[in-house]
């Protein structure tokens, strides 16, 4: 069975309802873990080796969180910066990844109504989140569907438990949306001065 690893990025996921829900279920899967960047990072300096090894351990990798700002928190982006080196993870000598499926799975306050071409923003949720999906292409990993729950606001706590539910059965079943060749382009193989 693939070892499947959620990286949890939430500022405050004690206070949080969707996300601590969803991290409550995945905690109770035993072919998940569960690494929470807040809580193991609070003065956002991130341990690069670390956070390689435990990639490495895994061959299903999903971010969560909270869309902020139409993007990630902070903390991820540090995290992404951080560990995504060219060398291990891209360009020659970076296969650490290759071949590995990667996701997100992030809550929105806003309804989903409101990510249509016709919407209050005039972009999809895919449209937004198109960095990820580069971030998976660049990298040679296979790209999951986007697992999200919108309107987050307005759900009953009964839409929350299904959404948990539904959470679960993603992190372990999720055909990719996107597969990923695992062959090398032209690019990968460039050595720049500084290599």
């Amino acid at each position: 069975m693939a070892q499947t690893l959620v990286i949890i990025a939430h500022p405050d996921l004690e206070r949080s309802r969707i996300n601590a829900a969803w991290a409550k279920a995945a905690r109770g899967c035993g072919s998940v873990t569960v690494h929470d960047l807040y809580a193991d990072y609070p003065d956002g300096q991130i341990d690069g080796a670390r956070e390689r090894a435990v990639l490495a351990a895994h061959d299903r990798i999903v971010l969560q969180f909270p869309l902020t700002w139409y993007s990630c928190p902070p903390l991820l982006s540090v995290w992404k910066t951080a560990i995504l080196k060219r060398g291990w993870a891209y360009g020659p000598g970076g296969r650490a990844l290759r071949q590995k499926t990667f996701g997100i799975a992030f809550s929105t306050g806003s309804n989903g109504r409101d990510y249509r071409p016709e919407g209050r923003y005039g972009r999809t949720l895919d449209e937004i989140t198109t960095p990820f999906e580069l971030l998976a292409i660049h990298t040679g990993m296979h790209y999951l569907p986007a697992f999200t729950l919108t309107g987050v606001r307005e759900k009953e706590d009964s839409a929350v438990a299904q959404s948990a539910l539904d959470y679960v059965e993603y992190l372990l079943t999720a055909p990719p949306r996107i597969v990923a060749s695992g062959k090398d382009d032209e690019r990968a193989k460039t050595l720049y001065p500084a290599d």
